[in-house]
């Protein structure tokens, strides 16, 4: 158990301790051990320790579950473990006493939850086939709700209209207009995709995260892709019009003869502008309500946003480009390192003032449950393992968490600023490699060749 506690639990795997966390026990591996043992000998009144006997079996003392995710379903670490979290509390209960840590060392993401076999509460949880699929419905369960498709479907096949939906299919409106004006809304408002999507969830909007971002509105029944709201709504035109929002208009570029990114880009931006007024390419549009024209199309857009970055920035060639990227990158790594460990660090001594509230809230009654002299004992055991033998040792370490969470909020947003303008960077540089090793007007025109051939082949079948 020691051993097994210690592999999930190893900040090599788990980002620094970040992506783990545990139920009724702390997050630190040999604390965990010993609050485990103690749970399981307190009511087996067995030793955790003995021998395996001559049928060579040991009683379950834990039950280790791994939770897969596809890639297909894109899950990020941090919503892997918010899943794997949801799921020990839904399956097993809030006195469950368990260990969750996602680990990232390989090419999916997977959880890792060590579950005692004994609750706090000194309920017993047995492994078998029956239970297995107890808590595969569950895992199940627990996804559908978060967006994730499930390995087993339970769902029944037929659905019914609801009204709201039939409602708009009688006045002609539609669910995808709802959903592009609540985004156009809100793009000025957001700093991320990530920022976006949540900003939409509060606003009860439904999101599936996958290999695509689904959205669903209040009363929608269906999730509608976000690409098939059109081009401007797809990820990638959504991250180009996050990222170059606040870019204002009437940037006059720089006459640098050396800066040949800004030379690339001017004369594109200029080739791609006489193409959308001659219509001899139908560019991406930035609005879809509005006819094709230079000053409406995606491409120039982003082109335009970028050469004022470059300008505001004195970017003139590209190994000033580069050299910004590398730094940035450089920035976010060390203060991604600064924030796993002040994570890690804090964590544990947020554990630690929970056990010690529920330590002096126990102690002061006169009368305890077998539950509450478990939670007591393991309580204890906890603080004395980390030196809080007085109110005073509390105090101080409550002043000490209340530092470490102020320094995590100001790294997290100096790392935010280093990834922005980063992303922003690569951006430009992906940007001029297309410019510069490719015919980048001629690209675009093909992409549209290529367009008008899709439709005129659906014209065709539909005929």
């Amino acid at each position: 158990m020691n051993k097994s506690i210690a592999y999930i639990l190893n900040p090599e795997k788990t980002e620094g301790m970040v992506l783990a966390t545990s139920i009724n026990c702390t997050t630190d591996a040999q604390d965990a051990y010993l609050q485990m043992k103690m749970i399981y000998e307190f009511y087996t009144r067995r030793s955790y320790d003995e021998p395996i006997n001559r049928e060579g079996k040991t009683p379950v003392k834990a039950i280790h579950y791994i939770m897969s995710f596809a890639d297909s379903e894109n899950v990020t670490p941090e919503y892997a473990q918010k899943v794997a979290m949801a799921f020990v509390r839904n399956t097993f209960g809030d006195d469950a006493q368990a260990v969750i840590a996602t680990h990232t060392n390989t090419s999916h993401t997977h959880c890792h939850i060590i579950l005692n076999s004994y609750s706090i509460s000194g309920r017993k949880y047995n492994d078998n086939q029956a239970t297995l699929r107890y808590v595969r419905e569950h895992a199940n369960g627990v996804c559908r709700a978060l967006g994730i498709t499930p390995a087993l479907h339970f769902e029944d096949k037929g659905h019914s209209m609801q009204y709201n939906e039939w409602e708009h299919k009688k006045n002609g409106t539609s669910w995808k207009q709802q959903i592009r004006e609540e985004i156009d809304k809100l793009i000025p408002t957001v700093n991320s995709l990530d920022e976006l999507l949540q900003a939409l969830e509060g606003l009860g909007y439904e999101i599936k995260r996958g290999k695509y971002i689904s959205i669903k509105a209040p009363g929608q029944l269906r999730f509608v892709r976000t690409k098939t709201l059109g081009e401007e709504y797809t990820e990638e035109s959504l991250v180009t019009r996050i990222q170059y929002r606040e870019v204002g208009e009437g940037t006059a570029p720089s006459h640098d003869s050396d800066a040949e990114l800004r030379a690339a880009y001017a004369s594109v931006i200029g080739d791609v502008r006489v193409l959308a007024d001659q219509h001899r390419k139908v560019p991406r549009k930035q609005n879809s309500e509005l006819p094709y024209s230079a000053g409406n199309d995606l491409d120039v857009y982003k082109l335009s946003a970028q050469m004022s970055v470059m300008n505001k920035e004195n970017i003139h060639s590209l190994s000033d480009l580069e050299y910004k990227a590398k730094e940035q990158k450089t920035l976010s790594e060390k203060y991604k390192a600064e924030i796993n460990q002040q994570i890690m660090e804090y964590n544990k001594m947020m554990s630690l003032l929970e056990q010690s509230q529920t330590y002096y809230t126990l102690a002061h009654k006169t009368e305890l449950s077998a539950t509450e002299q478990s939670k007591l004992s393991v309580c204890r055991l906890a603080m004395q393992n980390n030196g809080l033998l007085t109110m005073s040792d509390v105090d101080t370490l409550r002043e000490r968490a209340a530092i470490s969470g102020r320094k995590i909020a100001a790294l997290k947003e100096k790392l935010e600023g280093c990834k922005q303008k980063y992303a922003v960077y690569q951006d430009i540089l992906d940007t001029y490699d297309r410019l510069s090793k490719r015919d980048y007007v001629a690209e675009l025109i093909e992409e549209e060749r290529q367009r008008r051939e899709q439709e005129a082949r659906k014209k065709r079948k539909k005929r």
